[in-house]
This record gives C-alpha cells, structure tokens and sequence, in this order.
C-alpha cells in the first residue's frame, strides 16, 4: 500500500485565484482515496486574496485561515491535513514545507528580504524548499528564473504545467542534483484532469516527518492522467 498525499493545493478564498472551497477540495482528495493534503495557498507576497496594505499579523491571520478550516473540516471526514506556503518572486514560485503559523508571526522581517536570501534563512529554520514548476510559460510571467542553489528540489510534475515544461524541469533537477518532486497545483478540486503529488510506503505524521521522509528518498513522485486512469511522470 502506497500513501499519496496532495502537495501543490490552492483554496478560496485565501487564493484569489482558487475557483473551489475547502471543504470541496477535502471531500473530493478523500474520494480519492488519499491519506492527506497540503494547503499551499498564494502567500503574501503572491496572489492573496486580502490588500498589501494590511497589517502584517493581520495577513497571516488570513493566510492560515484556510488551513486552520481545513484541520477542523478534515478531522469531521478523516483526511490529515497539513500546512505550507506557495511565495512568490514576479511568477516565480516556491512550496515552502515545514514551518507553521507561529514562526510565520513571529518574523515580520521576512516581507523585506530579497527572495535569494529568504530562501536561504528559510532552509535555516528547517523548512523544505522547493521551487515550483520552473519553466512555466504564462502572461503573468515575465522570465524564467533559476534558483538551484536555493532550493532542495524542483518540481518535475506539475499536473497543471506542459509536458514540455515538465520535461525541462526533469532535466534541469538532474543537471543539479537537486530532490525529484510533484504536485497538481489544483485550484479547482475534482475539475482538474490530472493529478500529481508525492507517496510513500509509511503515513505522514506531520510536516517536519514529511520534510524527512522527502530529504531521505522515502517519497517518489506520482502523477495521474484521470481521463486515461494512466499513471505517469510526464516526462
């Protein structure tokens, strides 16, 4: 028996770009028979749902929210939830795994530092950093940028990204050395026709048993082709 879990998720209304709820997205990875999702909403430095003008706890507040929604909804139908953060540089994205709420309060500072050297404090706190699907190619984007000394890993299977661009991040992890790594980057829970995420042998018991497991090669990349029921990296 493998253990999936749903590591790239978007929720309303936190994510402004989100078009499901919390409790849409629970119910429809609990169908699905996963063993626990990652919220990973727009942080707020990224597509937030709340004004830049709002105080800083006051935005950390709300950024939690969803996720806070989402431990209460997913002990009422038996899904483990966990918490993460999806900061963004100018549509360069990173899935920041490891660090909860408190730490995000208690370190204001981290809305004035440069992106390379919030990367780096980050990975000295202990939190898993993974730069999310790096050679996307959209409107809002205005280059691609690299950053393979500042993360752990890449995504090299975002459910929501080309094959091609797929294919590239795959080749570039490769080139660094950098972890394997995947999600689905759902913003729209079952309305999506593919899905991707990370499993393991053994449950997740909580985010920094998570960051180990993925650390030490215990978690293997998966993506699914709904539409087909064909299970494959894209790549």
């Amino acid at each position: 028996m493998m253990y999936r879990y749903e590591t790239h998720l978007h929720t309303w209304p936190v994510s402004r770009c989100a078009k499901a709820s919390v409790r849409d997205n629970l119910e429809f990875y609990k169908s699905m028979g996963y063993a626990g999702v990652f919220i990973t909403n727009h942080f707020i430095n990224g597509n937030i749902n709340i004004s830049r003008d709002t105080p800083y706890r006051d935005k950390i507040e709300f950024y939690f929210s969803d996720y806070e929604e989402a431990c209460r909804i997913g002990k009422e139908i038996g899904l483990m939830v966990f918490d993460g953060v999806e900061m963004s540089y100018g549509g360069t994205d990173f899935l920041i795994y490891g660090l909860h709420k408190d730490w995000y309060l208690g370190h204001p500072e981290i809305e004035s530092m440069k992106m390379t050297e919030l990367l780096r404090f980050l990975r000295e706190q202990g939190a898993l950093v993974i730069q999310a699907h790096p050679y996307r190619e959209a409107s809002y984007i205005d280059h691609i940028r690299l950053f393979p000394r500042s993360v752990h890993g890449v995504e090299i299977c975002n459910a929501d990204s080309s094959d091609l661009e797929n294919q590239m991040a795959y080749h570039y992890s490769n080139s660094y050395g950098l972890l394997h790594f995947a999600g689905t980057d759902n913003h729209k829970a079952d309305r999506c026709k593919r899905f991707a995420g990370m499993e393991s042998e053994t449950p997740v018991l909580n985010e920094q048993d998570f960051v180990q497991k993925v650390l030490a090669g215990q978690m293997l990349p998966f993506c699914r082709d709904l539409e087909s029921e064909t299970e494959r990296m894209s790549l």
